[in-house]
């Protein structure tokens, strides 16, 4: 009778781990059949888990049960086996009529394989509906629907022993730094501002609610005043969005807040956890500090706060020179966009990168698509005159000349341009930069290239004015604190307000984000009275915050890293669904579970709730 796996007969060795040191020794592994290959009287299989491949094989002169066993085995079927390693060494071609390596190169274990003594099936598979495979050719929906077979693939297992690794980093590197691990609740009360929340409606006390965290801020700060000084927790948050390319309502994130510091002493344990990060599981070295770039040179250049820096294509602002030209610019339409306070932007593609008619024709559909009235042209001839352009017909030599030497170009050089209102002007033209420079081949459609350029994008203003309520918003939360010399603005000009606000950003992506926050009760109601927010709303909105910072608060700032993004980058993945074991589609839906689900009438009845969506 042969003795049982796993109560007698124990696993020695993972899938990847044996190598030719291993040679002669009796072992024991336990995995997923791969695939199958019966050579007649040899049957070999690859088998499968976590850590790789080791190619077993079936002989009937060893064992004729275990070859007898072999012959029943299929794809993703769990099984067990005993025998003993041997080097792979050199065997026989027929075709070649000699003999040749059969070690694989591309394999960890390729020098060896394992000679099947003993075997038993744990369990059978159905046949998969797709292949596990690194190359699986199945749509994204239906591996979506099975995902526990698609965390099977190797490159998503990698992804996620990766994620695992991050944590493990992040934690032995932040415990070094003196912080301290602490949860925050995911239900508490709601709080205007920043992204929409989930809502949960509490059973005990009928018609309230309560919300899902979109992140611990008012949490953490509230840890600083009771004296923790460092705290971190790598969290779960949930925001009620739109989702796209590099967003989840359910998300990660390393939540950091410290006492006592500058800007600066932020970013240094910032840019020591990145230097860890990449340094232990890409052996990459990063360079620190990394560079800061103002908010308004960013928005300038690259039309967004979070620009790619891996290639060039910067933009130009040109409405100074419309404004200095006047009725005599030549340009009516760019002349009528600065006139309603609107702005004027160019960016200029190198001759050594030409574009085809039909090709700038597809730029022009590209910015349509996001709501332009069209692209405006230029190609620069040999003397500097505008060719393949309506608006060479009509533009002042003067400003041409002018516009060709801010823009820096020259012969050959294509001039995109775009003019309007000031924020669709740089959402335009920042997605369009990128879009130049994936088609141009300047960067990968996704993933680094192995570049990584890393900055901090500081000093943006405090609030942002809101055009239909003409009103002044936060742009980040009511609680950020403003630089002193902006302070004397807060009722007379908010615009003006610059704040300590700072976001880390790699590659196109913001990773991070966070500020000094405000701990001056006096400030605080400033801050407030240009938000239009009153004492009473103030109290009714934020009071235990409030309350809490009349009782010595300490000077206090921090940041948010975005966990599910960091391993996103670090892992070369295409989207955020490759890095989240269990993510939601586009339309925030789980296609494995079918969540979200209905509920019975009863359950609503419990919560005090009544669905206004009529049954299906």
């Amino acid at each position: 009778m042969a003795t049982p796996f796993i109560s007698e007969v124990k696993r020695t060795h993972s899938c990847g781990a044996l190598r030719a040191s291993d040679i002669n020794q009796s072992v024991v592994l336990f995995g997923w059949v791969q695939n199958r290959r019966d050579h007649g009287e040899l049957i070999f299989i690859d088998l499968r888990d976590r850590d790789g491949l080791t190619q077993i094989v079936f002989d009937p002169n060893v064992n004729k049960e275990a070859h007898a066993l072999a012959e029943q085995m299929r794809s993703e079927w769990v099984i067990g086996v005993q025998g003993k390693v041997r080097s792979r060494g050199m065997q026989w071609n027929k075709k070649e009529n000699k003999e040749v390596s059969a070690t694989n190169p591309n394999l960890a274990t390729g020098e060896i394989e394992v000679v099947v003594s003993d075997a038993t099936v744990f369990n059978r598979s159905e046949t998969p509906p797709f292949q596990i495979s690194e190359h699986v050719t199945a749509s994204e929906e239906l591996r979506l629907e099975h995902r526990y077979l698609d965390l099977r693939r190797s490159n998503l297992q990698a992804t996620l022993i990766t994620r695992s690794k991050m944590n493990a980093l992040t934690r032995e590197y932040m415990v070094k730094q003196g912080f301290l691990e602490l949860e925050t609740p995911y239900m508490g009360k709601y709080t205007p501002g920043g992204a929409r929340n989930f809502l949960v409606p509490s059973r005990l006390n009928p018609g309230k609610f309560y919300a899902l965290a979109e992140s611990p801020q008012l949490y953490k700060q509230l840890f600083m005043v009771a004296g923790f000084d460092r705290y971190y927790q790598i969290v779960k948050c949930f925001r009620d969005e739109d989702l796209r390319l590099d967003r989840q309502p359910e998300f990660t994130q390393i939540d950091v807040e410290m006492s006592f510091v500058s800007q600066d002493d932020v970013f240094g344990i910032i840019e020591g956890l990145i230097k860890k990060l990449w340094g232990e599981i890409l052996k990459v070295d990063v360079p620190t500090p990394f560079r800061r770039m103002d908010f308004y040179e960013s928005m300038e250049k690259y039309g967004n706060d979070k620009p790619d820096l891996r290639f060039g294509l910067e933009h130009v602002v040109l409405t100074d020179l419309i404004k200095a030209q006047g009725a005599a610019a030549g340009v009516p339409m760019m002349e009528e966009a600065v006139e309603k306070g609107g702005i004027v932007k160019a960016m200029c593609i190198p001759a050594q990168y030409p574009l085809s008619r039909a090709e700038s024709d597809k730029l022009e559909e590209y910015v349509k698509g996001m709501g332009a009235g069209g692209l405006a042209r230029a190609k620069v001839g040999e003397t500097g005159e505008w060719t393949q352009s309506p608006l060479a017909k009509t533009i002042n030599p003067t400003l041409r000349q002018a516009i060709n030497a801010k823009c820096g170009a020259k012969p050959g050089d294509l001039l995109l341009f775009q003019f309007g209102r000031e924020a669709q002007v740089h959402t335009i033209m920042a997605n369009l930069r990128v879009h130049v420079a994936k088609k141009l081949k300047l960067i990968p459609e996704y993933g680094s290239g192995g570049v990584w350029n890393f900055l901090w994008v500081v000093n943006p203003p405090l609030f942002e004015f809101d055009e239909e309520t003409k009103t002044w918003a936060a742009a980040h939360h009511a609680f950020t604190r403003p630089h002193d010399d902006c302070v004397q603005y807060l009722e007379t000009d908010p615009g003006k307000v610059k704040c300590w606000r700072y976001d880390v950003v790699l590659n196109g992506f913001e990773i991070g984000g966070g500020s000094i926050r405000l701990h001056d009760p006096e400030v605080q109601g400033r801050v407030f009275k240009a938000l239009g927010i009153g004492e009473k709303e103030a109290k009714e909105k934020f009071g235990f915050l409030l309350d809490a910072l009349k009782f010595g608060a300490p000077p206090h700032g921090g940041i948010a890293l975005g966990m599910d993004r960091l391993a996103m980058l670090l892992s070369n993945a295409e989207s955020l669904r490759d890095v989240i074991p269990f993510p939601k589609t586009q339309k925030g839906t789980d296609l494995m579970t079918c969540a979200p689900g209905d509920v019975d009438e009863k359950q609503l009845r419990d919560l005090s709730v009544k669905s206004t969506v009529a049954p299906k």
